[in-house]
Order: structure tokens, then C-alpha cells, then sequence
């Protein structure tokens, strides 16, 4: 094939051609797929290459949009556009202006964006767009004076009053509100009308004795590290609002007040999936009448997905209350002190310092202990930061998960459910969902894994909310 041939394959946009050779375009520095969906150069413009290195060699970086580095890694090609889709909203969210635009953008036709966003995103174009825009108004509201109705409009929203009525769904705050983070050590969240506060408490409270968090009444205080410093988030629900506020050794940045939004938003369940999931349930026969038991019922997250991800592991084959206790463990190990007497649950590096021998004298087993330790220096090692498996495609999550030592599916769904807010998890193995299960569907014994897959599958694509409804329907009378 020569040059000319290969100019009409890019032109074409030819899959057939990915892994052939590769376009340098020399006019912006960088190397792309046969397939890139990116306008085309001129012809004078470009050259070819038979490899990476030979296109790395001419000083030629890789595309985020088609992203060859990750083909030729070997990564499924549906991952890889996730991750370019995702990169071209992170970089300019307003441009496509509407589903159909992204589609063209992506280089798909609308169904297929619809399944990519169902599969690696467990969400819909649509909900992504708008993410990906409100992301953007929120950090330009932060690091510019610009007026709001500006920005909103700059990221894409059709007006001042949606984009004033998304933002505050999505962040709980007016935009206005949101700017002013960074001068106030407080700030007072709205709650969705029937927002049921105490099954949230009542998560977040779970350990009476544990050093990080402390509940009474309608208040929860919980120790956290915000910008690796120890701060106390304190949440006061009273109905309608969560009064929120930070106090500490030292006040609090305009970054650490972000970060103290994000986790609130993140410990109330406030993630926007509460609404679709309800219309949905009310038409499923099995989810209605759960539904009717606890409507406004939220899924509280933890404050981080590390977080997650040391519950999950202490609570391998182990029942609530031992792993309360070694999670306490944990925390009085290698948390931080944040006053008062309490302690912030320790970060990846600290965890990672951890001598297994020293939790093997706490009643940690042995093969527990290096699991715990091993994930944290594994994830400094590989320099993978867990804080973004929000982001991440939920396959690609769930296979980077399990390939470290002690990480099964049920600790890695586990993970992506109460770390990462995907919306389809299913927790295959939990005792509780298989006992609610049981219950719910009047079954002579637990399911097992696969009979769980398949009394879980009518639920899609809420299904790690229907798995909240089931849990908290094991405090029901028989």
C-alpha cells in the first residue's frame, strides 16, 4: 500500500487498517489510528509510520481521541473509545452539542455510543454530556471571576435556568453558592424531598466505637484527609438541608472545601440516580413493592474509594461486626489524628507502611494482612490512583481490580458499588443481597452465583440501587 492508498483509508476512517501503520500529522505533533475520528489533515500534512516507535522517534505524541498507545497495549478497542470520549468532554464539553453531535464526534452512529456508555460508563450519552459540562462549570467557577450565566452558557447549557437548575441537582448548591467554598469554612446542602436520613446515618454511624466517625442524633462528624491533611467533616441533617462544615488544626483551603463538598455529596448518596431509578422501579413488579417500603431511599458512598476498597478487603468471609473491628485496626494504626480525639482513615501510602506482622497481633489473619498491605503497594507501585475509578471504564475497573493478589469479584463489585457509584454493580456472593434475595422471591435456599446473576439481570440498569433496596428490606419483619 503507499501513501496515497493510505490517505484514502484514513479518509475513510478504514478499522481494517488499525495496526497497519500509523498517521503522523505533523502540523499538531501527534500520531493517530487508520480509524481516528478526528478531521482529516491535508495531505502535505501528514506521514506515515509502520510503528509507535518509529512515530514517538519522529518527536510525535499519541491522539487522545483515537488513542493508539492503548491499541497497541492491547486494550479492547470499545475501552479505548470510552476513554477517548471521555477525554474529548473532559477537554471541551460544549462542543458537541447534543447526543447525536457527540455520536459524530466519537465516530459511532448514536446506538452504538448508547451501548458504550451502558457498558464501560453504566450510564447514557445524554448523562455523561451533562456531567462532563457541569465538571467544567464547576472548576471554571472556582478558578475564575467570569459571571456565571457566562460560564454556564460557555459549557454548553442552553440557558441560565437550566444550567442553574442541573447544577444545583447535581451539586446541591447554586453555582453561586459552589463559588463560594473557598471563603467559608460551611455550607448547607439541599436534600431531594423524602430523602430518608436515617438509613444514611445509620451506614455512616455503623461503627459506635470506630475513631473516624462519630454519630448523634441527626449529626455525624467523620475524620477525613482533605489534600492529605486531617480535617472533621461535620454533617447536620435536619430535613431539607445538610448543614456542612469543616474544622480542623488549620483552616481549610478553597480545595480542601471542594473536596469536603465532594465527599459530602458522596456520604449522603446525593449522586443524582435516585429519580430514574424510581420511575424505573415502579414499573417492576418485584422492585414496586420495595420501592413502597422506603421511597427516597439513598445509597451512601464512602468518602473515598480507597476507603471502600480496605472495607471490602477486611470484610472478606467475615460478618459486620469483625469487620468493624478490623477496620478499626486499620485506622488506629495508620490514620491520621484530626482532634478531638479522632482519627482519619489512613490514605494508600500509610497502609502501604504497614507491617502485616503488626495486624496479625490485632486479629488480622495472615493471608488478610498481606491482601490489605499488599493492594496499597501494589496501587503506589503500578502508580494507579484509586480515587479515579469513577472515571475509569467499569470492565477495564473490574479487570484491573481482580489482577491484584486477594481482590475476588466480590470484593471488586463491591468496590465499584460503595467506591465508585457505578449504577449496574451486582455484588455476586454478598450474604446479605443472596439472604434478601431469598426472602424477596420466596426461594427454599440462597441463590447461588449464577441464579443471583439472573434474579438480579430485570433490575438493569439500577441494579446497585435495587441491591440497597434489598439490603435494607433484611430489617423488615418476615
Amino acid at each position: 500500500m503507499d501513501d496515497t492508498a493510505r490517505y484514502q483509508a484514513i479518509l475513510q476512517r478504514d478499522r481494517s487498517q488499525d495496526g497497519q501503520f500509523l498517521t503522523g500529522v505533523l502540523s499538531t505533533g501527534i500520531y493517530c489510528l487508520p480509524s481516528c475520528p478526528a478531521r482529516k489533515p491535508r495531505f502535505e500534512h501528514v506521514r506515515f509510520f509502520a510503528s509507535e516507535a518509529a512515530a514517538q522517534a519522529a518527536g510525535l505524541r499519541a491522539c487522545k481521541r483515537c488513542q493508539p498507545d492503548l491499541f497497541y497495549r492491547g486494550q479492547p478497542s470499545g475501552e479505548a473509545c470510552y476513554e477517548a470520549l471521555r477525554a474529548l468532554l473532559r477537554d471541551a464539553p460544549a462542543a458537541p452539542g447534543d447526543v447525536n453531535a457527540l455520536a459524530a464526534r466519537t465516530g459511532v452512529s448514536r446506538r452504538t455510543l448508547h451501548a458504550l456508555c451502558r457498558e464501560h460508563g453504566q450510564t447514557t450519552p445524554a448523562r455523561l454530556l451533562r456531567s462532563a459540562r457541569l465538571d467544567w462549570a464547576a472548576d471554571t467557577l472556582l478558578r475564575s471571576q467570569d459571571h456565571v450565566a457566562d460560564i454556564g452558557y460557555a459549557a454548553g447549557f442552553a440557558s441560565e435556568a437550566v444550567f442553574h437548575r442541573q447544577f444545583r441537582q447535581a451539586h446541591a448548591l447554586t453555582p453561586a453558592a459552589y463559588r463560594a467554598l473557598g471563603h467559608s469554612t460551611h455550607f448547607t446542602l439541599s436534600l431531594p424531598s423524602a430523602y430518608r436520613s436515617e438509613e444514611v446515618l445509620a451506614y455512616l454511624g455503623r461503627d459506635a466505637q470506630g475513631p473516624a466517625e462519630r454519630r448523634d442524633g441527626q449529626q455525624l462528624c467523620k475524620a477525613v484527609l482533605l489534600d492529605g491533611e486531617p480535617f472533621r467533616l461535620n454533617l447536620h441533617l435536619d430535613g431539607a438541608s445538610a448543614h456542612c462544615s469543616v474544622a480542623g488544626a488549620q483552616s481549610p483551603s478553597a480545595a480542601q472545601m471542594r473536596a469536603a463538598h465532594h465527599m459530602a455529596l458522596r456520604c449522603l448518596g446525593l449522586n443524582g440516580q435516585v429519580a430514574g431509578f424510581e420511575r424505573s422501579a415502579r414499573q417492576h413488579p418485584a422492585l414496586a413493592p420495595l420501592l413502597a417500603r422506603r421511597p427516597g431511599l439513598h445509597f451512601p458512598l464512602s468518602a473515598t474509594v480507597f476507603e471502600s476498597l480496605v472495607w471490602a478487603i477486611v470484610g472478606q468471609q467475615v460478618n459486620l461486626a469483625f469487620a468493624a473491628t478490623l477496620r478499626r485496626v486499620v485506622i488506629e494504626l495508620a490514620g491520621q489524628p484530626a482532634g478531638e480525639g479522632m482519627l482519619a482513615h489512613p490514605s494508600v501510602a500509610a497502609v502501604a507502611a504497614l507491617d502485616p506482622a503488626t495486624l496479625c497481633t490485632r486479629q488480622f489473619s495472615r493471608s488478610k494482612a498481606a491482601y490489605l498491605v499488599d493492594t496499597a503497594r501494589y496501587l503506589l507501585e503500578h502508580g494507579i490512583d484509586i480515587e479515579q475509578l469513577p472515571h475509569w471504564s467499569f470492565p477495564a475497573a473490574l479487570r484491573r481490580l481482580t489482577a491484584i493478589r486477594g481482590i475476588g469479584p466480590w470484593t471488586a463489585q463491591y468496590t465499584l458499588l460503595r467506591g465508585g457509584g457505578f449504577a449496574d454493580c451486582v455484588p455476586v456472593g454478598d450474604a446479605g443481597l443472596t439472604a434478601a434475595l431469598q426472602r424477596q422471591f420466596q426461594l427454599g435456599e440462597r441463590p447461588k452465583a449464577e441464579a443471583t446473576q439472573a434474579l438480579m439481570a430485570p433490575f438493569a440498569p439500577w441494579r446497585s440501587l435495587a441491591t440497597a433496596h434489598l439490603w435494607a428490606s433484611l430489617s423488615d419483619k418476615p
